[in-house]
């Protein structure tokens, strides 16, 4: 009895196993399962620079370093005041002594640290000699000249605080004076003293007029240069050297202005 229980148990599994492993009519059978790895997604694009609202990119450091202004090593206007003495050369020589008191003020406008304009006024005392007031019958004199002259200077530097200059160009001076106590005789000969004077208009002095007195009006020429030394304070001293010369009318006037000043 338990024998054919189980012979009919095990036909009843085999059938139940053989029905199940059989597909339904009409149905595929499942696919099995992919083993195919996931295509490659493309990396994502980097993200872009936010650009500024007003549609500018940022400039770099090397523009920005381009666009910063050097500062100026030089000043674009300079001024110098100064005082010495004249040594005379030329003609005046012969009547002027040398030694006598002088000064000058001047400007410059500066196109670099190499280059500029200048202008000075200065001022020179003329005192004769004694041989040229006995020429004059003269017990004494006033003589001086004012110089007015318009040079472009080069400037060069030699350390950082001491430097030179050089400078020429035209040049115009009035050169006046009196003599006193004057006993000369109207209309008599002429001397090498009063032509330098500007007196001798022919070859006697004049018979009307006041011949005692000069005030001539002469065009020329100077050059000359000059060392200077920067101070602390920016201030420099310097020490200058010029030659002038003035003529008209066949009459020459001639010195030599040794300056010692401040420019800034």
């Amino acid at each position: 009895m338990i024998g054919k229980f189980a012979t009919v148990s095990a036909l009843l599994l085999l059938g139940f196993q053989g029905w199940a492993q059989s597909a339904p009519s009409g149905q595929a059978p499942a696919a099995p399962p992919s083993t195919a790895t996931p295509a490659a997604q493309p990396p994502a694009a980097p993200a872009t620079a936010q650009q500024p609202e007003n549609g500018q990119e940022p400039a770099d450091e090397a523009s920005l370093s381009r666009s910063k202004k050097k500062p100026k090593d030089y000043k674009n206007w300079s001024f110098n005041v100064g005082a010495g003495a004249n040594v005379d050369s030329g003609k005046t020589k012969t009547y002027v002594r040398g030694g006598g008191v002088g000064g000058s003020v001047g400007v410059a406008r500066n196109a670099n640290k190499y280059l500029g304009l200048r202008a000075d006024f200065i001022f020179a005392d003329l005192p004769l000699r004694d041989s040229a007031l006995n020429l004059a019958q003269a017990t004494g004199d006033t003589s001086y000249a004012f110089a007015v002259t318009v040079d472009p200077i080069i400037n060069f530097s030699v350390t950082k605080v001491w430097s030179g200059y050089v400078l020429f160009g035209p040049s115009y001076i009035h050169r006046a004076g009196s003599l006193d106590d004057d006993t000369t005789v109207p209309g008599g000969a002429c001397n090498g003293f009063w032509e330098w004077w500007g007196a001798c208009k022919n070859f006697s002095i004049p018979l009307s007029g006041n011949f005692t007195s000069t005030s001539q009006d002469q065009f020329g020429y100077n050059f000359g240069g000059g060392v200077a030394r920067k101070m602390p304070s920016g201030v420099e001293i310097y020490a200058e050297y010029r030659f002038m010369h003035g003529s008209g009318n066949g009459v020459t006037t001639d010195f030599r202005p040794i300056t010692i000043g401040v420019r800034w």
